[in-house]
């Protein structure tokens, strides 16, 4: 095992189910490892020898480890895991596979069936908001806080609407 920093996820006695869905949504992903329960923790857990522990996986170069515990936590918008996009094809694959919570979807955020947070944000727009000038960056922030999904072509609207600062692609 190399040494670096994994991102643990605590599941409700679903991990497989998750991974699972995560691998279909993100073609390259890819399942590197799993843990599974021996007798010794049975009366502690609640979970069976051969149960699963541990599954890790890789989704877009990043690792996590999906944990198959129990109901005692649960996800929080609080941390949320950026898929950066380079085209509204992208960012719309993305959004409908991953989208489950309508009232949770804000400025390119949105919750999935598990409760995990992500967000969904085209390139363009961290390059926009590096090169543009002050008031550049205001339309497009005000353009993007009424959004729910970032639509690209309206983010360069919004960036160009004096006509002469397109980012060039």
């Amino acid at each position: 095992m190399k040494q670096g920093i994994d991102i643990n996820l605590w599941f409700n006695n679903n991990a497989e189910e998750a991974v699972d869905f995560y691998l279909s949504v993100f073609r390259d992903g890819k399942i590197t490892g799993t843990e599974y329960y021996t007798e010794a923790g049975e009366e502690i857990t609640g979970h069976k020898k051969g149960d699963i522990v541990t599954i890790e996986f890789e989704l877009l170069g990043t690792c996590f480890v999906a944990v198959n515990a129990g109901p005692e936590f649960t996800f929080s918008p609080a941390v949320s895991f950026s898929v950066k996009c380079k085209t509204q094809e992208e960012i719309d694959y993305y959004w409908n596979k991953l989208s489950a919570v309508p009232d949770a979807e804000q400025c390119g955020w949105l919750q999935d069936k598990y409760g995990l947070s992500w967000q969904i944000v085209p390139v363009i727009l961290i390059e926009m908001m590096e090169r543009g000038n002050q008031e550049q960056r205001k339309r497009i922030t005000e353009k993007y806080l009424g959004m729910k999904k970032f639509i690209i072509k309206d983010l360069e609207e919004a960036f160009d609407s004096d006509g002469n600062n397109r980012i060039q692609k």
